[in-house]
């Protein structure tokens, strides 16, 4: 049986994009509350988006150094899935909710410039659903930027390790040689998906899907 990759589509603004991402067969959606970022959205906006997102696909609820407070009354509100912690946030800051996370890592930014390095970090956040990986930018995420695979080398070898999820750069004509060399447990992209950013493109979001698939098929 071939594996098959999860796909999460990140940075959604309108409703009639999660859907049309639905159609296209998105595992994922995923809702930023970032307000620094070029793809935010509000709670009350978040709350049409999560209507839209039917029953088999996860809404995923980015933060990046959010408050507490803000974190709950998401979760209160919109009631996602699981929780995307982008910033620096520690461990018990992660955990403190009670929920599915996932903990993004910034490939290729202070202390996150060596395989050990690499590891060493992750491995503190052994609680994650997933450890996902992005390439290093001011913005956190969302700049179509790609990083070196190499130095998830360790963490690709290590038994210890929680599913990873591989992010940066991503698209429909890169991604089957980004998985190729990985083989992650999942991929996230959200520029190269887009005609502008917020604004996702039908036909992007369906040859990105269609090159998964193709990729996992060569695979098996």
């Amino acid at each position: 049986m071939n594996k098959r990759t999860r796909i999460k589509f990140c940075g959604f603004t309108r409703e009639e994009d999660v859907k049309a991402a639905v159609e296209a067969g998105t595992d994922a959606i995923g809702v930023i509350f970032f307000s620094k970022s070029r793809r935010a959205v509000g709670i009350e906006q978040a709350r049409i988006l999560r209507a839209a997102v039917p029953a088999f696909v996860d809404l995923v609820a980015l933060f990046v150094n959010a408050e507490p407070d803000y974190v709950q009354e998401v979760i209160d509100t919109v009631s996602p899935d699981i929780l995307q912690f982008h910033g620096n946030e520690q461990p018990f800051e992660c955990e403190r909710y009670g929920r599915r996370y996932m903990k993004a890592f910034r490939v290729g930014g202070p202390g996150m410039e060596t395989r050990d390095e690499v590891l060493a970090a992750c491995r503190r956040y052994n609680s994650a659903a997933a450890w996902l990986f992005d390439s290093y930018s001011e913005g956190y995420g969302g700049s179509g930027e790609g990083f070196d695979l190499s130095l998830l080398g360790g963490v690709i070898n290590a038994a210890d390790a929680r599913p990873v999820v591989l992010a940066g750069g991503l698209s429909a004509d890169n991604v089957a040689s980004q998985m190729r060399k990985l083989r992650p447990y999942a991929v996230d992209v959200a520029s190269g998906i887009e005609d502008e950013p917020g604004i996702k493109s039908a036909s992007k979001m369906k040859a990105f899907f269609q090159a998964v698939s193709a990729a996992d098929n060569e695979a098996g």
